[in-house]
């Protein structure tokens, strides 16, 4: 059983950055973020592969995220820069057994509690 805790959401303007921090219990593999507006789906933001050489993007943050992790204090980030209003959500960060980075919920065994993050335009 993993644990994970994240920090370091909150208001921002547009264009403004924000780092969130997902503190887990012990060791993880695959860490993703995800993301889940008001009336919307939770969808997948960005995942970092245990060694950190591999990342994956959704499409919308491509350029403006970026994901890292240090594994010597079992901890994951999410850099996000040039925040629109659209990134309003609460951010959730999740560890998965896999390999590969993932973008699919389904494969990720444990989640945060999530933290909100909003961008006022």
């Amino acid at each position: 059983q993993v644990q994970l805790v994240e920090s370091g959401g909150g208001l921002v303007q547009a264009g403004g950055s924000l780092r969130l921090s997902c503190v887990a219990s012990g060791r993880t593999y695959t860490m993703g973020w995800f993301r889940q507006a008001p009336g919307k789906e939770r969808e997948f933001v960005a995942a970092i592969s245990r060694s950190g050489t591999i990342t994956n993007y959704a499409d919308s943050v491509k350029g403006r995220f970026t994901i890292s992790r240090d594994n010597t204090k079992n901890t994951g980030y999410l850099q996000m820069n040039g925040l629109k209003p659209e990134d309003t959500a609460v951010y959730y960060c999740a560890s998965g057994s896999g390999g590969s980075p993932s973008r699919w919920i389904s494969d990720y065994n444990y989640w945060g509690q999530g933290t909100q993050v909003t961008v006022s335009s």
